[in-house]
């Protein structure tokens, strides 16, 4: 049952939760034997780390994958939902602060980009140094705000929402029990991304990256391209032909461009797999 809006009907990984604290947070996605880098990629509201499994198929060699398991699904579906971005930001940098040191990138999808993008600040402000990149994908910049209520919504209008990203499968956004089981997160994530308010501060020290589907009807190129305020070097804009979830339209092209940006940012680390 796995669905483009991320897994998130509860339907358990493919992958072992890696132990110890980071065992509840993390999912390897990508393994790398003699690793220099590490990619963390962070999913969209409603999503789960299963979303990425598909999307990782030709990462540098010197690169391992993991994605971030947000609470109240999957395997931590008996775990309350968090209901703020800061709140997962400072969940996901103790997580990460806790892992042996090595050079990271931060990816981040929908509202996994707004995640990813605090979770940098806040490493960039403790002092650890900067991420050698972030990577942000179907989202406005976070400066821009707008009136949304979608987590407001009963359940019939949540579901709505996500016909209309095209992120889910009709037959399981119809079936009354996945329904039971995945709306609660997703309502979480919504209220999460809704009532997200940025504060105010220094650009990002490290590279930024942009990505964005030419017929998103959540984040336009425009607003995709003012996340160059938040960056202090300029941005590596990138536009994909698709809606939303363009990524998994186009999983090679995807995963191709996502290599790419890697071994850029990367620099030596990287090399092919």
């Amino acid at each position: 049952m796995t669905t483009a809006s991320g897994d998130a009907t509860g339907h358990s990984s493919s992958r072992v939760p890696r132990s110890g604290g980071a065992g509840r947070w993390l999912r390897l996605v990508a393994s790398a034997p003699n690793a220099r880098a590490r990619l963390i990629c962070f999913p969209h509201a409603g999503g789960s780390a299963g979303f990425f499994f598909p999307l990782l198929k030709s990462l540098p060699s010197a690169v391992e994958a993991y994605a971030v398991q947000y609470p109240g699904r999957q395997d931590r579906l008996a775990e309350p939902c968090l209901t703020s971005v800061d709140e997962l930001a400072d969940a996901v940098c103790e997580v990460l602060r806790q892992e042996p040191a090595m050079p990271q990138v931060l990816f981040g999808h929908s509202m996994g980009a707004t995640v990813a993008f605090e979770v940098a600040r806040r490493q960039e402000r403790s002092g650890g140094g900067s991420p050698l990149g972030l990577v942000v994908s179907g989202r406005r910049a976070p400066s821009l705000r707008h009136a949304e209520t979608v987590h407001q919504r009963d359940d019939d209008g949540l579901v709505a929402e996500i016909r209309r990203l095209n992120g889910t499968d009709d037959s399981l956004l119809d079936d009354p029990e996945i329904r039971r089981m995945f709306l609660p997160a997703l309502r979480a994530d919504y209220q999460a991304i809704e009532t997200y308010r940025m504060v105010p501060g220094p650009p990002l020290r490290c590279p930024l990256s942009v990505f964005v589907g030419d017929a998103d009807p959540r984040v336009s190129v425009a607003e995709a391209e003012a996340w160059r305020e938040q960056s202090g070097g300029g941005i590596s804009l990138q536009v994909f032909p698709g809606g939303h979830f363009y990524l998994s339209d186009r999983p090679q092209e995807f995963s191709d461009r996502l290599t790419a940006e890697l071994t850029r940012l990367c620099g030596p680390v990287a090399g092919g797999r």
